[in-house]
């Protein structure tokens, strides 16, 4: 990996560099075309043109550099990942599949390849900013639809509004499409997770990515004094949604391999002198066999329904997201397997239990990603960051990955 170490310094260097630009100083926060999104994609245009990419911003905000192949026609091969992210973000999470990406384009130098490559720097796949994720990789595959354009965020700007006010048309959107019989997609990620670091190996090919339901819920009570209104006579919406919180963890330890979080919680009207009149709270939960996910996600609903009726509150249950579990193609997977053996690196199959762009594109796309060891298994918060070795072998990888294909289109 030696040979790999200088690029990979660079390549950390970079996605400091990204961090800077963010809506919160001293924070990482950089949602869905807020205006710190403009200062990454000028960055990244400069370093595209300069590994000789054509760089373009498609109707969705993806950032996309494009490099030819040889001869007219040829299929592409996207390389990419995310740049937008959580509130009080780390510096890697996303942004670093699209430094790695970029960095494997600047290695092949003028090198002709019988495939294009265009590296994809999706505009959102968090779902902070309109509580819905992927919107830059479902406008790639088609899948961004009049309903969540008409979505809105805090202060009432649809999606459709985001997009114009970055000075884009939503008119615009099939052109942000994939063209037909796309080579394939590859994504760099980290892991996100303990497993690696516990197993001692620097990287981990994906076989499958965990499905995923989020829904919304309000509670709804009666505001009344604190102090006058008996226990028995109170309708109140947080006693009742906490009851039920208890019970989300309570079904998540009893199943196995189930992940069920409520990550948002607002009570209101939030005075000490006031029984809660509504708890707007959100619920995410994972596994990677759908039918245990949707089970639990209806036992949920159910237990909720119940907690209501007996406390004589009202439930309001939206649908945000249902994503089936995702499994990655087994040919490219095994290819991505070849380049990390021959890297003379040790090989780990697992399953994501995060969502990625990369589930958005393998029902139209052949996909595969692998997996860079996060160490204290930390991501989603400032502490996140990378290995410079994990990251050279990871970019080994990658160029093991471009040979064999180049083998393989030729």
């Amino acid at each position: 990996m030696k040979q790999w170490i200088n690029q990979a310094n660079e390549v950390i260097v970079r996605c400091k560099e990204l961090a800077r630009f963010t809506e919160e100083p001293g924070r990482i926060t950089r949602t869905f075309l807020s205006p710190p999104m403009r200062g990454v994609h000028k960055l990244l245009e400069q370093w595209f043109e300069k590994a000789g990419m054509v760089p373009r911003v498609d109707a969705a905000g993806n950032l996309r550099g494009f490099r030819a192949g040889a001869g007219p026609g040829s299929r592409v091969l996207y390389l990419g990942s995310h740049i937008d992210t959580v509130l009080n973000a780390g510096a890697f999470d996303g942004v670093l599949g699209v430094v790695l990406a970029l960095a494997l384009v600047e290695d092949l130098g003028g090198r002709p390849l019988p495939f294009s490559i265009e590296v994809l720097a999706f505009s959102e796949e968090e779902g902070v900013r309109f509580g819905v994720p992927f919107i830059g990789s479902r406008a790639s595959v088609g899948t961004l639809d009049r309903e969540l354009l008409a979505r809105e965020d805090a202060q009432g700007k649809t999606v459709a509004d985001a997009i114009r006010d970055f000075g884009l048309d939503p008119g615009g959107l099939p052109h942000a499409i994939l063209p037909p019989r796309p080579l394939a997609y590859l994504e760099f990620h980290i892991e996100q997770g303990p497993v690696l670091e516990r197993l001692g190996v620097p990287l981990g090919i994906v076989d499958s990515i965990i499905g995923q339901s989020r829904r919304e819920l309000i509670f709804r009570g009666q505001a009344n004094h604190a102090g006058t209104t008996p226990m028995e006579m109170r309708r109140d919406a947080l006693a009742g949604a906490a009851e039920w919180v208890a019970r989300v963890e309570r079904e998540a330890c009893a199943t196995p391999d189930l992940r069920a979080t409520v990550g948002q919680f607002e009570v209101r009207p939030g005075a000490s002198n006031v029984v809660p009149e509504s708890v707007h709270a959100s619920l995410d939960v994972r596994h990677a066999l759908d039918e245990i996910r949707r089970r639990s996600v209806k036992s949920l609903r159910s237990y909720a329904e119940q907690i209501v009726e007996r406390r004589g509150l009202e439930l309001v249950w939206k649908q945000r997201l249902d994503q089936p579990a995702t499994p990655l193609d087994p040919l490219l997977t095994s290819a991505l397997e070849g380049a990390v053996r021959r890297a003379g690196l040790p090989v780990h199959h697992m399953v994501s239990g995060a969502g990625h762009d990369a589930m958005i594109l393998a029902p139209h796309c052949p996909s595969a990603m692998l997996f860079l060891r996060s160490p204290g298994g930390i991501s989603h918060q400032p502490d996140e960051t990378v290995l410079p070795e994990d990251v050279a072998a990871a970019l080994a990888c990658g160029s093991e990955f471009l040979k064999e294909a180049e083998a393989l289109y030729a």
